[in-house]
């Protein structure tokens, strides 16, 4: 038996898999050295290139039938990836415009782990899978954690971002 036979995956889906395993390792490269995801950095843009590859891979994959779920979360990852670049390169939100583009491409790293834990826990241990479908309790708890894991990164990066625009009540006033 083959490892694709193994796990029921196609060369595509195979290929899918791991080149979203690869982005998930770029995000939390960038994520640990630079604190956000972005384009500004070589992790950043590497995570953003493979994302769009993972999500257009995906389109081509129909375990479950037709057009489903895994694809309309496709389409919303590539809407709000084009909202974070939009904020990134035009004041289109004005002030806002830093914060959207930084929790914007944080939620695009978290929309990487719901059919990534649906896939897993239907999957997985071969033979007598954690879970029946993905919509199993345990597939909607485990995502339901990463997604308070997810608010509290987007947290901590936004209350980082205003601290570093506040001026330091320690610092010299000038004289001028």
């Amino acid at each position: 038996m083959s490892f694709l036979s193994t796990f029921n995956l196609s060369v595509l889906g195979a290929f899918h898999t791991a080149i979203g395993l690869f982005a998930l390792a770029m995000g939390f490269v960038a994520f640990a050295k630079h604190g956000a995801i972005g384009p500004t950095t070589s992790a950043g843009r590497i995570y953003l290139w493979s994302t769009l590859v993972t999500v257009i891979t995906g389109f081509f994959i129909f375990r479950h039938g037709g057009f489903g779920n895994p694809h309309i979360l496709g389409v919303v990852t590539l809407i709000v990836l084009a909202v974070a670049f939009g904020a990134g390169k035009t004041a289109a939100f004005g002030k806002a415009s830093p914060y959207i583009e930084t929790v914007a491409y944080s939620m695009s790293f978290f929309f990487h782990f719901i059919p990534g834990t649906a896939e897993s826990l239907t999957r997985l241990p071969l033979g007598a899978p954690l879970a029946a479908s993905p919509e199993a309790p345990i597939v909607q708890g485990v995502v339901g954690v990463f997604f308070v894991i997810f608010l509290i990164g987007a947290t901590y990066q936004v209350v980082r971002m205003r601290a570093a625009r506040k001026p330091s009540m320690l610092a010299k006033p000038s004289i001028a």
